[in-house]
């Protein structure tokens, strides 16, 4: 297998945007990338596409070439992705092993996702379709609902607390206020996140990612670049919440991490920062104790040490993260490897890390039926 470079990135800021459509985001980021990485359209061999459900946000359906023709990408493969909100980081990992494999040298993944053209409550039921429709959604199990029950057994089960939770969304409300490109730059304190409107038993407000617009995009190259894709590895299992022998982890997660770490050659404690899943505050938890950053149950602790700030031992989503960069589903893995790159470059200006020659990724779909584990190094 040959190594795979990070050759441009692009992104546009994540929010609501109600006068942009899902292929202007795309066309927008796709444009800076290949800006940054000095090249063009006709460059792209091929083209990965990670969207969880435009035809349900937007009405249009075939986008991978609804969306390459737009940047001139024509006579080469367009292929769209779907695995929840991992669509993106599953759309990446393949083109990694298309180039890594040696069958293309230049592929181009973009993630968007458009979903403010929607209600909440239609923008609820879209992404409740992640879940298990006859046992889950059909009976009214939201994802709200489903990953406060999973954060009610990590408490049951750890002595995880309301606080714990709330030191997760200070701190990515934090690191958001500080990225210009995110969708809440809203600095918020504990009793404001424990205060917050009632969502699902134990969360607020506060614990819960947003709805957002946004498009983010990296070109990938077999040729030498600062940064390096030093493993990326997918994995899956059950998609029913009932289906999971503990739902205070994701399997998943474990597995892709496990073989992350050994195609990098590294282990947890190499690792200098990371953007992980928090879809749910609950979710950055049990991300970090999966990918063996901190004891299973001890994860809450160590957030509210600050061990995870940007000034902090292993610096988690400095981006701001999904709760308050943004989520437009589609879009978070692919911006989260662009999140990873800036800080590596160098070029994350107040939210600058010390260290970041080695960074990881952790990309969810659903309640952990998909996880996309990569790990990028400096060359």
């Amino acid at each position: 297998m040959r190594s795979v470079h990070v050759a441009g990135i692009g992104k546009t800021a994540f929010g609501s945007f109600p006068d942009r459509t899902l292929k202007d985001l795309a066309v927008e980021a796709i444009t800076t990338c290949l800006k940054d990485a000095g090249r063009s359209a006709s460059d792209v061999e091929a083209f990965y596409l990670g969207n969880f459900d435009g035809p349900s946000f937007t009405s249009q359906n075939h986008l991978a070439p609804y969306v390459a023709g737009a940047v001139g990408i024509t006579g080469v493969p367009a292929t769209r992705f779907e695995a929840a909100c991992a669509s993106g980081g599953s759309a990446f990992f393949h083109a990694c092993q298309s180039v890594a494999s040696g069958i293309y040298n230049t592929v181009l993944v973009c993630g968007v996702e458009k979903m403010t053209s929607q209600t909440t409550a239609r923008v609820a039921d879209i992404l409740a379709g992640a879940g298990d429709a006859q046992f889950e959604s059909s009976v009214g199990a939201t994802f709200p609902a489903i990953f406060a029950m999973i954060a009610r057994r990590h408490m049951h089960q750890y002595g995880t607390t309301r606080e714990h939770l709330a030191a997760v969304a200070v701190k990515n409300h934090f690191n958001a206020s500080l990225n210009p490109q995110a969708h809440l730059k809203k600095v918020i304190t504990i009793e404001q996140a424990l205060a917050g409107k009632p969502v699902a038993e134990p969360f607020t407000i506060y614990d819960c990612s947003l709805v957002s617009d946004g498009a983010a995009a990296i070109l990938i190259s077999s040729i030498p670049h600062q940064v390096r894709i030093a493993a990326c590895a997918q994995a899956s299992g059950p998609v029913a919440l009932a289906d999971k022998p503990d739902i205070t982890t994701f399997p998943a997660t474990k597995a892709a991490a496990a073989k992350a770490y050994a195609q990098a050659g590294l282990s947890p404690t190499d690792i200098h920062l990371a953007e992980v899943h928090d879809c749910f505050t609950i979710a950055e938890l049990i991300a970090m104790e999966d990918l063996g950053f901190i004891t299973a149950g001890q994860s809450g602790p160590w957030v509210a040490s600050g061990a995870t700030a940007i000034s902090g031992l292993l610096p988690v989503n400095t981006s701001g993260g999904l709760k308050a960069k943004g989520h437009p589903v589609g879009a978070t893995g692919v911006a989260q490897l662009c999140d990873l790159v800036i800080q590596m470059r160098g070029e994350a200006g107040p939210r600058q890390v010390a260290r970041a020659s080695n960074a990881l990724a952790q990309n969810l779909g659903g309640s952990g039926a998909t996880s996309v584990v990569t790990i990028l190094q400096k060359s």
